[in-house]
């Protein structure tokens, strides 16, 4: 059970209003700061909350509030409540967003999608609390706001924590696949090289066997010219 009472403004200004008790008292059950009870007796905070009375709802009892009033450094004791609430489970799902804050989602996808591709749409959901279908609007431009959206951060906007779009990032960098990055031409196996070697050399080979050939052919031929010339 917390400590402090429900609504706790409207609860001290119920006793700044109809009790003795100091600012340090009401400060005390209320949970709150006693500069703040001081600018709620001024009128300068909690401007036209409607005081609670922590006496209808149990939560305080008159001689509580009788022996606060007869002693100044008495604090008061909150009562135990007779309705015992069951836990809340957790829920699992899409994150609330306030209403005023709604029509600024399919902003934030943008921005997402923009500067984090790496983001998969569960994360987007969480993080922003939509579902998968606007996203996919907002990715392929077919979301009836299109022309007017404009990428904004979501943390700016409050639909998130910069700890938690953090988190998320990290989550799909790690999840990632590396891909193979290119270095540029690789060398070829020492099968092709020897085979373009050998068959460069037996080309030169020929080569210059077929010159040899004929420069021997020649020289026969001049040869043999010259000794006709001779006789």
């Amino acid at each position: 059970m917390s400590n402090a009472p429900l609504m706790p403004k409207a609860t001290a200004v119920w006793l700044l209003d109809n009790t003795a008790l100091t600012f340090d008292q009401v400060a005390d059950f209320t949970k709150m700061h006693p500069l703040e009870v001081r600018a709620i007796a001024d009128g300068d905070a909690a401007q036209g909350i409607k005081g609670m009375d922590p006496i209808s709802n149990g939560q305080l009892t008159r001689e509580e509030i009788e022996k606060g009033e007869n002693n100044p450094d008495y604090r008061l004791r909150l009562q135990e409540s007779k309705v015992v609430l069951p836990p809340q489970p957790k829920r699992k799902g899409p994150r609330y967003t306030p209403v005023s804050r709604r029509h600024e989602r399919p902003s934030a996808i943008l921005w997402l999608l923009r500067n984090h591709a790496e983001l998969k749409d569960a994360q987007i959901m969480r993080l922003v609390g939509t579902t998968k279908s606007t996203i996919a609007s907002v990715r392929d431009r077919t979301h009836w706001n299109t022309s007017s959206l404009t990428p904004i951060d979501p943390v700016t906007l409050g639909l998130c924590s910069q700890i938690e779009l953090d988190f998320e990032v990290q989550r799909a960098a790690k999840e990632k696949p590396i891909d193979a990055a290119y270095g540029g031409a690789t060398l070829l196996p020492a099968s092709e090289t020897t085979k373009k070697e050998a068959e460069y050399e037996g080309a030169e080979k020929s080569s210059d066997d077929l010159n040899v050939d004929a420069v021997f052919a020649k020289l026969k031929t001049l040869g043999g010219k010259k000794q006709d010339e001779e006789e």
